[in-house]
């Protein structure tokens, strides 16, 4: 996440590029992530707003992250929207292969579906951290400095993310020449781009480090599915149900073949379909006689055993191939 007035090398051609990397990293891969794949293309769409989409996609100054804005005004729009935003293609490129590489790991690992709920909760703990942080430092007068600055991007969501992955991780790491515990890592990059960037929100990527941790603990204590889990595969269901209907509908019906063998109980199938005694041929329902060998249907549905025992092999054949010529 950064501040409005942060000062971003000027790049030209980043955003090409990064998708030019992404295309090639998804290559590579068996199974492809969706729900990444989702989350890049919704910050690039955001950072473009091409111009069919430009009445519906807001401008980024009309949902900039404001403490101030959002608890005065309730401004829903800037708690949620912000993170999907970024000042130039430098943010969105480096806040983007940091997504790439994060989501094709959890992802895989995860699944689809818990890592989308998973990516939602820790949205909505970052960006409410932040929050808190911001109103409760105006008890130290630092309303100026915290409550009141403009900021954007998605990087608190990937510093809860990186505290996710590296949870259980007991190597090494090297965060810009310094050597740290990987567990650790998030508080070392913490404070190593305020230092070399000092104008990046400080406070969005410490919510977001504490947004993973909060996460981890609720995910130890409540062993059972995740709630946003259940919702995410209710959606998935819901927004797929129109393809799944059109595929049934172009798919042809396929037609019960009938063939030798009894089905159901003793012979008599609970789909309409009996069995001849004679030849054991499955026929429908709706015949009184066998296809085969045109042995009649009992009354309680089922061919006689004595009319089994009358015709010989070679005349149900016979008649098999007037029948059907074959």
């Amino acid at each position: 996440m950064a501040r409005r007035n942060v000062r971003w090398p000027v790049s030209n051609g980043m955003i090409p590029l990064m998708l030019f990397q992404a295309v090639n990293e998804y290559r590579k891969l068996d199974r492809k992530p969706p729900v990444t794949a989702a989350l890049l293309a919704a910050n690039t769409l955001m950072y473009l707003r091409p111009d069919f989409l430009r009445h519906i996609i807001p401008s980024i100054d009309d949902v900039f992250f404001n403490a101030h804005l959002i608890v005065k005004y309730w401004d829903l729009k800037r708690f949620f929207l912000s993170a999907f935003y970024h000042l130039n293609e430098s943010h969105l490129a480096y806040n983007m292969m940091s997504l790439l590489w994060k989501g094709i790991q959890l992802e895989s690992t995860m699944g689809s579906n818990e890592f989308a709920s998973m990516i939602a909760a820790l949205l909505g703990l970052s960006q409410g951290i932040t929050l808190l942080l911001a109103k409760s430092l105006m008890f130290f007068d630092y309303e100026d400095a915290y409550y009141h600055e403009y900021a954007a991007g998605f990087s608190g969501v990937l510093f809860a993310m990186k505290v996710v992955l590296n949870a259980q991780s007991d190597s090494y790491s090297n965060v810009h020449g310094f050597t740290v515990p990987t567990k650790h890592a998030a508080w070392a990059e913490l404070v190593l781009i305020q230092m070399l960037v000092p104008n990046v929100s400080f406070l969005g990527h410490l919510g977001g480090i504490l947004a993973g941790l909060v996460y981890l603990r609720l995910k130890a204590l409540y062993r059972g599915p995740s709630p946003l889990t259940k919702l995410v595969k209710g959606l998935t269901s819901l927004m797929s149900w129109p393809l799944r209907s059109v595929l049934r509908f172009w798919q042809p019906s396929q037609q019960r073949t009938f063939g030798r063998g009894r089905t159901g109980v003793n012979g008599v199938s609970t789909s309409g379909v009996w069995s001849c005694r004679a030849c054991t041929f499955d026929n429908s329902g709706w015949l009184t006689a066998c296809e085969v060998c045109g042995t009649a249907r009992s009354d309680d549905g089922l061919a006689s055993f004595r009319v089994s025992n009358e015709i010989p092999h070679d005349e149900i054949r016979q008649r098999r191939i007037q029948r059907f010529g074959r």
